[in-house]
């Protein structure tokens, strides 16, 4: 079974626009549902998990899914109040121990298929895979206060993560476990992987999967929509107006 673990359980106090960025219109359609699109359109997935704000569980049920036209049966949990606490609450959601999870940041709605599918079976060889491009501009470091540079460091070697992070549900889940015992962060899943020791393997992303974070990281998602690259799956049944 292979379970596609989508986060939306932030409040985007940083996007700034009149809703949260996962809710935001993306050329006719929520940036959330044509993220769940993606996933649903992979044959490699088999279920969807929807991790949202706590108390807007009936609201995304109702207004969004209810149109979003998908196929592929869907859970809601209600998040936490970081995105790793998020992601534990998916992963409790999900409940079993065998398994593949990828997990996906709702607001990377420009995923294509064929990502998804490489990092699955990647991970289906080493158990732990992800999504991530190589760093093509030089890297900076500055000193105090951030007003001259203090060193210039190589980029050889060193990659940009994305999402899907894909793994095994067991490896995820005692990796989540772990931390929470410990009280540890980190920013990103495979992080929490790494530090036990796991391999991770590296699947090439693109460029489009970037992260909405910003209204102009919301414009020129529609911008690269409207020249139809990639094709993510929005433009499907249910269409919203």
């Amino acid at each position: 079974m292979v379970y596609a673990l989508v986060t939306a359980g932030g409040r985007g106090r940083r996007f700034g626009g009149p809703v949260p960025k996962q809710y935001a219109d993306l050329a006719g359609v929520p940036v959330v549902v044509r993220t769940l699109r993606a996933f649903d359109a992979c044959p490699a997935v088999d279920r969807l998990v929807l991790v949202v704000p706590a108390g807007d569980e009936p609201w995304v049920r109702q207004s969004l899914i209810a149109r979003a036209g998908l196929d592929k049966p869907l859970g809601i949990a209600a998040g936490g109040v970081s995105r790793q606490e998020s992601v534990f609450a998916g992963l409790c959601a999900i409940g079993e121990e065998d398994g593949l999870v990828a997990i996906h940041d709702a607001v990377r709605p420009l995923v294509t298929l064929r990502c998804i599918e490489a990092c699955i079976a990647a991970a289906r060889e080493t158990g732990a895979a992800i999504a991530a491009v190589p760093l093509r501009d030089t890297l900076k470091k500055t000193g105090p206060g951030a007003a001259a540079i203090a060193a210039t460091i190589a980029r050889e070697g060193l990659w940009l993560a994305q999402t899907p992070q894909v793994f095994r549900l067991g490896l995820i889940r005692a990796a989540h476990e772990e931390a929470r015992r410990l009280g540890l962060t980190a920013t990103d899943d495979a992080a929490l992987v790494e530090r036990r020791g796991a391999t991770v393997r590296i699947v090439e992303g693109s460029p489009f999967n970037f992260k909405i974070t910003t209204v102009a990281d919301l414009e020129l998602a529609a911008a690269v929509l409207g020249r139809g690259l990639p094709p993510p799956g929005g433009g499907r049944k249910g269409e919203y107006a």
